[in-house]
């Protein structure tokens, strides 16, 4: 266990007394991309069903005019906005991956942020901080939680996510360390989302639910709501009764080394674990090694856990390409954008040079492997074959994924609108504009 002070105790003083110096460090610079991922992320994926039905279930509730939704010029209270826009930003399935957290975490904690900025009229600087400190929590957490937690069913985007946002909200509530360890202790009864949602709107508003819960906690917590101060790693707390694996190390560290850093952006518009195996694809692609009427064989090894997750074999429509390394590998050798939305449809499961080419893959499971790598092999008809181990661990120079980000984002809403929001995000003088 962690010594006499409970885990909420230990998460609110580190959410609202660690000092905004401590928070100008390496990994604000990532905070910055995860902002801008996320709200041209969730730009792009305002007309999803799942977005537009819950935008319209909190416009049709009406209430305080606080925050801005994705999709409306219409403002409505900060609860409201989070779970519309955290439902909005997951909905295309494009966020940024955290590994050790096992979820989603920008989806989560930036319309909190967002809300709560506007609702309190606080500067960017203050929003930037609350968000490294809610991504932060919200990845410890989740490692502390580990693996198990997440294998038996539960879905840590929103269940660890939802400690991350309450943390976020208090700080930019103004709490104290006593009322948000009653914030972050009463999120416990709040936390959930189940993986049996998967390939449904549940997913994406597992994320806007989580939101909300930091928002409503913190609230509650203000208003001198009193909750149990061990609900997260004493008796029948939340680790208990959901199958944590009390990760103690999880937290070393905390306040001084921050590992929202190792952060995962998507650059292909398909499933995270398809990730690996195309960026080891791209490198054979560029050597020239995979041309596609000279090609005889291609393979990936994998860890199993992929498996039943994205390894749909004959995939029939444009969602289920994206969670089939099969069919991803054969668009990428024949030039489609991966990266692209548009790419992944019902029709092109059937065009013969993308089934003829899916056809040639073989894929195969290496449990050696850890979750963020892949190996591809590519054999032409000469028997010329050539092998790339990729894993997403081996992070990207800044300057490459600021290169990336850049690019995505102007994919997905335009170059003008990808330079505005780059410029504001970047300048941290003004809130930024949904």
């Amino acid at each position: 266990m962690l010594g006499s002070a409970t885990l909420a105790a230990r998460l609110a003083r580190f959410a609202v007394s660690t000092p905004q110096e401590n928070l100008q460090c390496p990994a604000r610079a990532i905070v910055h991309l995860s902002m801008i991922d996320f709200i041209a992320v969730a730009r792009a994926g305002v007309d999803e069903p799942v977005a537009r039905i819950t935008r319209e279930m909190v416009l049709a509730d009406e209430g305080r005019e606080d925050a801005s939704l994705f999709g409306s010029e219409v403002r409505v209270p900060a609860r409201a906005a989070a779970l519309a826009n955290g439902a909005a930003g997951h909905a295309l399935d494009y966020d940024d991956t955290h590994f050790a957290y096992v979820g989603h975490p920008s989806t989560v904690i930036m319309p909190v942020t967002l809300a709560l900025a506007q609702t309190t009229g606080a500067k960017a600087s203050a929003l930037y901080d609350a968000a490294l400190i809610g991504l932060e929590g919200a990845s410890r957490v989740g490692a502390w939680l580990g693996r198990a937690h997440y294998q038996l069913g539960f879905h840590s985007t929103a269940s660890a996510g939802s400690f991350g946002a309450a943390m976020s909200a208090s700080r930019l509530l103004g709490l104290n360390e006593a009322q948000t360890t009653h914030a972050i202790s009463l999120v416990a009864s709040r936390a959930s989302g189940l993986k049996s949602q998967f390939g449904t709107m549940g997913k994406p508003y597992h994320a806007g639910m989580a939101a909300s819960n930091g928002i409503e906690v913190a609230l509650l917590a203000k208003a001198g709501f009193i909750s149990r101060s061990s609900a997260l790693d004493g008796e029948q707390g939340f680790a208990e009764t959901h199958a944590g694996e009390y990760n103690d190390a999880a937290f070393e560290g905390m306040g001084e080394t921050f590992i929202f850093e190792d952060v995962q952006h998507k650059f292909h518009a398909c499933c995270h674990g398809l990730h690996a195996c195309l960026e080891a694809l791209g490198r054979i692609i560029a050597d020239g090694g995979a041309v596609p009427d000279q090609i005889e064989m291609m393979s990936v090894s994998t860890n199993s856990r992929f498996m039943r997750v994205c390894n749909i074999a004959s995939p029939t429509t444009g969602l289920e390409a994206k969670f089939s390394f099969r069919l991803a590998m054969a668009l990428a050798v024949l030039g489609y954008d991966t990266a692209a939305l548009d790419t992944y449809t019902d029709e092109i499961c059937s065009v013969p040079s993308v089934v003829g080419l899916r056809d040639m893959v073989v894929v195969n499971v290496d449990d050696t492997l850890a979750e963020t790598e892949s190996v591809v092999t590519v054999r032409d008809k000469s028997g010329v074959q050539k092998t790339v181990r990729y894993d997403l661990n081996d992070l990207l120079p800044l300057a490459e994924k600021q290169a990336r980000i850049a690019a995505k984002s102007a994919s997905l809403i335009g170059d003008a609108a990808a330079q505005h929001l780059w410029d504001n995000v970047m300048a941290e003088q003004t809130l930024p504009i949904l």
